[in-house]
């Protein structure tokens, strides 16, 4: 068996798509029209026809559950975050923050009110932690990673 990926119920099919291509470059591989696949990424299924395939009724499928949330990372995490405040009609769960771990987040609302992380690179954070001069073992505790990753991480750093 092999998993293939989220998919995500969507009110307006041609607005999240818009959403999910101009804020994280994806690329749609798949338009089916009622259903779209992005390469590598979730698939989006418009509200009735999810509707119609599972056989429940649209006012039982809803909106803003608090109990998921896509999750991605971002290398370049500062210049994501300005290209995100000039984007208009974004809503915030929550400004950046920076978890006990190192890792700087920050989570929105798609248009349908799912819920979306972008968090810095992990591998970004390592190279922070051990540029400030915190040593591999400091490093693989704050980020709560394995020893062999930050290895890995400052080998390829160099």
């Amino acid at each position: 068996m092999k998993f293939m990926g989220p998919l995500i119920v969507v009110k307006d099919i041609g607005t999240s798509v818009r959403f999910y291509q101009e804020l994280f470059d994806l690329t749609v591989e798949y338009d089916f029209g009622e259903n779209v696949s992005f390469a590598g990424g979730p698939a989006l299924q418009s509200l009735r026809s999810f509707a119609q395939m599972t056989g429940v009724s649209e006012e039982t499928i809803f909106c803003r559950p608090h109990n998921m949330e896509l999750y991605f990372e971002e290398g370049e995490f500062d210049a994501f975050v300005s290209r995100l405040k000039t984007i208009s009609g974004i809503r915030y769960v929550h400004d950046v923050v920076e978890h006990p771990w190192g890792q700087r987040v920050v989570r929105i609302y798609d248009p349908n009110l799912h819920m979306i992380e972008i968090g810095e690179s992990m591998t970004v954070v390592i190279r922070r932690c051990l540029a400030s001069g915190m040593s591999m073992e400091e490093t693989a505790a704050k980020t709560q990673h394995p020893l062999a990753m930050v290895e890995m991480v400052k080998n390829s750093a160099l």
